[in-house]
């Protein structure tokens, strides 16, 4: 399920959960609600391409991926994972729960 949040003064952020209620993917910040809901339609339609996926490692030797759309531009960030086996489920579950998911607005 996608959560969409107000912040301060207007500005929007997504989440994408897993099942089990973990955040598995988390957006930017968003200036407008409409802007916030294109984010999550693009996550959506990106989600299902495995070669949308960018597979990092941070300097601290932690694993996490950015969800990128079709102009290279970052849609969504994972959490950070502690092995590359762990990323890979997290991507596995945003293929999974991404393309389906309802939002609820919070």
């Amino acid at each position: 399920m996608f959560e969409l949040k107000c912040k301060e003064r207007s500005n929007y952020h997504f989440t994408l959960k897993a099942k089990n209620g973990q955040v598995i993917l988390s957006s930017e910040i968003y200036e407008s609600k409409s802007a916030a809901i294109q984010g999550i339609k693009s996550v959506q339609k990106n989600a299902a391409e495995d070669g949308r996926y960018e597979r990092k490692t941070s300097k601290d030797g932690k694993f996490f991926f950015n969800l990128k759309a079709g102009n290279g531009q970052v849609i969504g960030s994972s959490q950070m994972y502690s092995s590359e086996s762990g990323m890979e489920n997290g991507i596995k579950s945003v293929l999974e729960n991404a393309p389906e998911s309802k939002t609820m607005e919070l």
